[in-house]
Parts: C-alpha cells; structure tokens; sequence
C-alpha cells in the first residue's frame, strides 16, 4: 500500500513538475513580447491646450481628451480616498498584485460558471495602470497573465504615488474628460480642490463604466454606486459616519461645464488665436501639447468693442425694414416643443427666440424658447410676454418679394407661428422688443499703439452666425482712410502741411481710358493747404499730390506701412481703391500714433509648455545686464527697442496734427464732442460701399468699417463719418472714461507758427483765419504763394503731365473715394 501510495505521488509530483515547467515555459514566451514598462518615466499624455485672456480669464480649452495633468502632491487625500476605496482599498500593501481579492474573485466566478452571469475582476491600480498604458483591453487569459507580470514589475520600479498618480490623471470618466483635473471641471466646473466627499465619491465611481453611471440617463443608478464609494471610505476609516451620512443624502449636483469659448463675446478673438498657433506648432500641439497662452485680450475692452459694434449694425439695419420672421412652426399643440428646436444665437444672450402667438393693432403675443435642463431635456414651465407696437415701430416698413411695404398693424408683418428675436426691456418683466440679424456687417480692431498687443476684436455681428473674421479676412477697400498715408509720404518728402495743392476739377487720360475723379458732392474749393484736403477729404487735391510726387513713392510708404505686399503704383490708388483688412490699417495708423516705428500685430502675449517653459513671446525687445546677479554701480539697465523707424518722428506729429483737425473741424466732426485729443480719417468708397475710421489718442488706435459681405451700395449719405465714426465714438466714450486726456507730443525741435488757413503763409498779427501749424527745422510757411497743380498761364486746370507712374494704366472705375 506505502508503495502504491509513493507511486501515485511520484507520478503527482512529475505531473506537477511538468506542468510548472510548462507554465513557466509559457510564461517565459510572454515575457519576451511584453512592452517596455519604463516607457511610464517618460509618459507625457495628451494635454489640454488653455487660452487666456491678459487678466488670466479662461478663454478656451482645446484637446482630443480633456485633460490637465497633477502631479500626486496637488491631489488632495479625500479625493486619492475616493478612487482607493472604490478600486483597491489595499493599494499601498500589495505587490501590484492583491492575491486574496484574486482569490475571492476566482471562488465566485467558478460559483457563478454557467448562470449566465458577468465574471468578476479583482485589478488593482497598478494593473489597470499595466493594462491602460501598455496593454490593450482584450478580455483573454494571455492579457490577464500579462498584466499580473507587468504589475509586479511597474511595483519594482515606481514608487506607490508615482503609480496612483500616473493612473489618476490617464483613466477616461465619460464627457469627453480624461484625468482627474479634467472630470472635476467637466462633471463639477470645479478644481480638484474644490471637490466634496460626495463629488469626489461620484467621480470616483466612473471609471469602472462611464456610461452606466450617467447623471442624467442612470441617475438612480450612479447615486447607488456613488454611495457604495462612500460607504467604502466610512469603512476604511477615510471619513467618519457622520460626513457619510451627510454625503449621502447630497443630490449628485453634476453642473457640466460647456466647451468651446469661457469667456463672453471673445470667439472671433479665440479663433484667430487658434489659427496662429497651429500654424506656428501645428494642430497636434494645439489639441494635445498643453500650452499655456496668454493672449492680449482685455475682457472689458471686448466687450465693450463688442457692444457698439452691434449697436451701429442693427441701427443701420433696422432703418432699412423688417425682412419677416427666421421661420414658421405649427403652434396648434405644445409650442414649445418645436421652438426648442430653433438654434438661438449662443453669443448674443440678450436676445431670445420667441414663437408669435397671437398678434393684433396692439402688439404680439409671445412665447419664449423653454430652457432647457442639464441633460439636455426642455423645462416643462411655458413662458410668454408681449411686444408692443410701439416696440416694434421699427417693423412696420416691411419687405415682401423685394418691395419695401408700410403697415398699419403688427398683424400685417407677422402671424401666429412666425419665429422671431426679442430682446427683454430693461424695465418690465414681461415687455420685449423685436429684433432681426442685421445683414450688413463689419470688423472693428483695438491696439496698443506702442507694442501692437491687439485689445480687442469683433469680427461680425455674431461668431454663431457667421465664423468669418471681417477684422483680418476681410479684403476691403479703405477709401480715404488710405490718404494719410499718401499726405505722410508727402510730409517726408518735402511738402509742410501748409503746402498749397489746386483743389479743382481734373481729367486724366491714358490711351483710350479717361479717369475723372471726383469729391464727394462734386463740389471744389480751389487752391487749399494739405492740412484742409485732408480734413475736408478731398480727392482731386490727393490725386494731384501722388502725381507731383509720383506714385511710386506712395506705392513705397503703403507697403511700408504693411498696409499691402505689394500696392500697384496706379493713380487711382491713392484714394484708397487697393483692398487690404482692418487689422492692417490699425496697424498702420498705430505706426502714426507711435512717433513713426514699426510695430507688429500681436494677439499673443506669451506660449508656455506642459511644463511652464516660455517657448514664445510678443516682447522682443533686448535688455543688457538685466540679468547681473550682483550690482557694482554700474548704471541701471535699459530695454531697448530696436523697431524699425518707419517714419519720421517729426512727419508723424504733423500728420497726427492734421488729422486731429479731422475731428475738430472735417468729415469726422461728430467726435469732437468728446472734448479729447483724438486723430482719425474717415473713409467712404465707391458707390458708399463701405464706412471706414480709423482713429487714435497717444495711447489707444481703433479702427472699423462697416459694409455688406458682397459689396454693395449702403444708401447715399452713408459716409465713414455718419457711420463708422459714431460707432467709433460710442467706444471712446467709454473706453477713456475716467483717464486723464493726454496731449500728442511734439517732437523736440519743430517749431509752431501761426499761418493763414487758405495760402498756407504766415499769418498776420490779429488775423482771423489763423491757424498754428508744425514745421520741421529749416522749413515753414512759404514766402510766395504758389499752387501745386496750377497750370503755367496761372488757370486752375491740371497743369503739367502726368508722372509716369499715372501713364501705366489707370483703372476704370477706381476713382471717386472719399
């Protein structure tokens, strides 16, 4: 019997050996394919890329997976408790291996084999660490082997924080968010700090399946779980009974954070920011590198910006009629159901979507679009309000098929059904006024003249209409706010400001093609100073001037300016017939504004890495010894700017003189009555296409234009100074509001004389029409009168050929801007 027992057991132990040796053979064939677990040192996960306003405000978030990387020392305790307690209560004991949750979930699978239901797993952290990052998610015996292998391995090279914070800031919560960081502020807008025992119990309960613990869809079932997670932490000793108890009997509270833009009336600004820096790193760096960027938007100037640009489109447009509601829904049943499916404009919150219910000689009758829940669903409750005819009054001149119509009663222009805009009055709880989206459009742009840090910028009515940026893809043409760069070329070049130049009639032919150019009104004043043709916007006097001295050296400053690459030296140029964008005229003036240096156009402060590293900046100016560790009296050090000087210091003043008398005494008069030192040009084109200005204290340059997408003709009399300029006004009023005005300053050097306004010659002592007037060293009024322009035999008619820049073509069609 002893013998056949010791047979049986010799034959157990070999079959035994065999089957070890044949486990650790097989074994051993994993092991030579398993991925390299040292690549975790070097782990740089896809990171949300932040853009911020300059006064730190979040702008925007970019990234394929929603996730801002912690190191384990930012992630407070309860919230580590939350996810230990949910995942693997022994974390900081095993070996990356929890052998009697192993052992337990092999007893209840083999209890459960053959019922039908879902295995049991017992991973760890470091496992689902293993299987996340170096494995994929097959459910096979061969992965499961090879994530045990790897467990124990990653447990030898990293330390227990290093694993639990590698796992916290890579495992996917649901909304798109990954990490920790990212699901408090997609589930709670909040940091990871902020997070209550009860939130952090909640998220901790994602990971184990996302989608069946919805906050929305599974309510009931994810409060269930969440509160076993905290009933696990009251069991591990996390949280007393107390705080459990309290957590508990807390709602879930999710408060999804939106995508896209944070911060209001910023997209248009957000967008081109987006652009610039995929085209300086690339889309990959946007949606995955983590930069940091802080941009050089001020909030309160956008918005501002944002503010009296719509006010001037909709007051325009609404002088031109009511072109009838977006659409028409069927209000028989629940109305509110069909009106939820109307988009509203996510970027104009004052302005509601409302069906019209009923409408009589009174007013309308409205109901407003219902808000909807978090989880997307509509509220139940029905709100209605009313339009009154006088709110409205507006929208009695109508347009139907083309033809502009005048009606007695609201219940001509809209019916029952008819989905509109309304915009709640300031006074009354239930009063709202009728609006439409302008057709017309425009850019606007504000700059810092002195660093070219772009403040602010509208790029059209509304972003969710139209994602078209006016300010910097429009190609527009400026009109006469193109012809201060024509007078400074002038001012560079020989002429003062008293210069005399024959405002008269011309006609220019070259070939068979015959240009006449026109002043606005058709009317001329004769023989008039530079600094009166450009207040009063006159073109013949500009065309005689860029012909005296040559198109080409207009074509030379424009392209200097960085107004055009490249501007063809034709006459009809210089009335502003070139297209180029909002962003560049600012720029432009900004270089007049400044004392004459370059400047270059930045919406970008500064750009740092995942890692807080400076990678780029705007400021790129030098500073030697800025960086002296030790003081031995030497002299303090200096920033220095080594802008390009594109104009004169002294050319620039003259020019921003002439033009403050723009809005002192010219086409941009309507200024004036901000009782500041402000210098601008308006612009009109062909046909009044388009209404520029463009203006600038010592310290602010902002410029705008106003015209229809497919050029086409605003209405006579809608001038740069009837439009543009009131718009640009209504800023200025606001935007200097409680600061100091600063004078422009005058170069060292130039000297102030008294001249006559009409000769442009030195005043008389008690003359009445006297102007002070700036010259540069060795110049000043002239000692004879002389009339650039003027015929030889003394007529006002266009003496003298042409130059033979103005012989190379001249453009149909180009002329006439003012």
């Amino acid at each position: 019997m002893i013998r056949l027992i010791g047979y049986f057991f010799g034959i157990g132990t070999m079959l035994a050996l065999l089957v070890a040796a044949g486990a650790a053979i097989y074994v051993s064939h994993l092991t030579e394919d398993l991925p390299d677990y040292e690549v975790l040192a070097k782990y740089e996960p896809p990171v949300t890329t932040r853009i911020h306003a300059s006064d730190g405000s979040l702008m925007a978030e970019y990234a394929h997976e929603r996730r801002l990387y912690l190191p384990i020392q930012a992630i407070p305790d309860r919230v580590k408790a939350a996810f230990l307690s949910a995942e693997d209560k022994n974390f900081y004991n095993h070996p990356g291996v929890d052998i009697t949750g192993l052992m337990r979930a092999v007893i209840t699978n083999l209890q459960n084999f053959g019922t039908g239901r879902r295995q049991v797993g017992a991973s760890t952290i470091t496992q689902q660490v293993a299987k996340n990052f170096l494995l994929s998610s097959d459910q096979t015996y061969e992965r499961k082997i090879k994530e045990l292998i790897l467990a124990f391995r990653i447990e030898q090279a990293y330390s227990k924080d290093r694993i639990l914070e590698l796992y916290l800031n890579e495992i996917y919560f649901g909304m798109g968010a990954y990490g920790i960081a990212g699901a408090a502020l997609t589930y709670y807008d909040k940091s990871v700090n902020e997070l209550t025992v009860s939130e952090a119990a909640y998220l901790a309960s994602l990971p184990k399946g996302p989608a069946n613990y919805h906050p929305f869809r599974h309510t009931e079932r994810a409060l269930e779980r969440r509160n076993w997670v905290i009933g696990q932490m009251v069991d591990n000793g996390y949280v007393t009974s107390e705080e459990g108890v309290k957590a508990k009997a807390e709602p879930l509270g999710v408060n999804l954070r939106r995508g896209g833009t944070y911060l209001f009336a910023s997209e248009y600004f957000t967008e081109e920011v987006r652009r610039e820096i995929i085209a300086r790193y690339g889309e990959t760096a946007l949606y995955e590198g983590g930069l940091s960027v802080r941009t050089t938007l001020d909030p309160s100037l956008q918005r501002l910006a944002r503010k009296v640009m719509q006010g001037g489109l909709i007051k325009y447009d609404t002088l031109r009629g009511y072109r009838g509601p977006i659409k028409t829904v069927d209000i028989s049943g629940d109305w509110g159901k069909p009106l939820g499916e109307v988009d509203d404009l996510g970027d104009v919150p004052e302005w509601k979507v409302a069906v019209v219910l009923s409408s009589d000689a009174d007013g309308l009758t409205i109901g407003l679009q219902p808000a909807r829940q978090e989880s997307g669903t509509q509220v139940k409750e029905r709100v209605e309000g009313a339009v009154s005819k006088k709110d409205m009054a507006w929208a009695m001149r109508h347009i139907v098929d083309g033809k502009t119509l005048k009606a007695k009663s609201p219940a001509d222009v809209l019916k029952p059904g008819d989905v509109i805009y309304v915009e709640k009055k300031a006074d009354s709880d239930s009063a709202y006024q009728l609006r439409q989206v302008p057709r017309v459009e425009g850019g606007m742009v504000v700059m810092d003249p002195h660093t070219g840090r772009v403040l602010a910028m509208v790029g059209g009515f509304s972003y969710s209409v139209s994602q078209f940026n006016r300010a910097t893809q429009a190609m527009r043409q400026p009109g006469s706010a193109f012809k201060p760069i024509v007078y400074s070329a002038a001012l560079d070049n020989g002429y003062t400001p008293a210069s005399v130049i024959m405002d008269a009639p011309i006609t220019i032919k070259s070939g068979n093609t015959v240009w006449t150019p026109k002043n606005y009104g058709g009317r001329s004043a004769g023989p008039s100073t530079l600094r009166s043709g450009i207040e009063k916007s006159r073109n013949l006097m500009t065309v005689r001037l860029a012909n005296d001295m040559g198109m080409k050296l207009v074509a030379e400053y424009a392209e200097r300016f960085g107004l055009y690459d490249h501007l063809a030296p034709y006459l009809p140029m210089a009335l502003g017939s070139g297209e180029t964008t909002v962003m560049r005229m600012v720029s432009a003036y900004s270089i007049m504004a400044n004392g004459g240096k370059s400047i270059k156009p930045s919406l970008i402060d500064r750009i740092q890495d995942r890692y807080g590293k400076t990678v780029f900046k705007h400021d790129e100016r030098t500073c030697e010894g800025c960086n002296a560790k030790e003081w031995h009296e030497q002299p303090e050090p200096e920033l220095i700017d080594n802008s390009e000087q594109v104009l004169d210091p002294m050319t620039a003043y003259q020019i921003t003189s002439m033009m403050e008398g723009v809005v002192q005494r010219g086409t941009g008069a309507t200024i004036r009555e901000l009782g500041r030192h402000i210098a601008g040009k308006t612009g009109t084109t062909n046909d009044e296409k388009d209404a520029w200005f463009v203006g600038y204290t010592p310290n602010l340059v902002v410029g705008l234009y106003i015209g229809y997408d497919q050029p086409k003709g605003l209405g006579h009399g809608a001038t740069g100074g009837g439009l543009a300029a009131p718009v640009f006004k209504n800023f200025m009023r606001v935007a200097l509001d409680g600061k100091p005005d600063v004078d422009f300053k005058v170069p060292a050097g130039m000297k102030l004389i008294a001249i006559d306004r009409k000769t442009g010659m030195r005043a008389h002592p008690g003359d009445p029409n006297t102007i002070i007037e700036a010259f540069k060293p060795g110049t000043g009024p002239a000692d004879s009168y002389w009339v650039i322009g003027m015929g030889e035999d003394g007529s006002n008619g266009y003496g003298g050929s042409l130059s033979p820049q103005a012989n190379q073509a001249i453009q149909s069609g180009g002329g006439g801007l003012y």
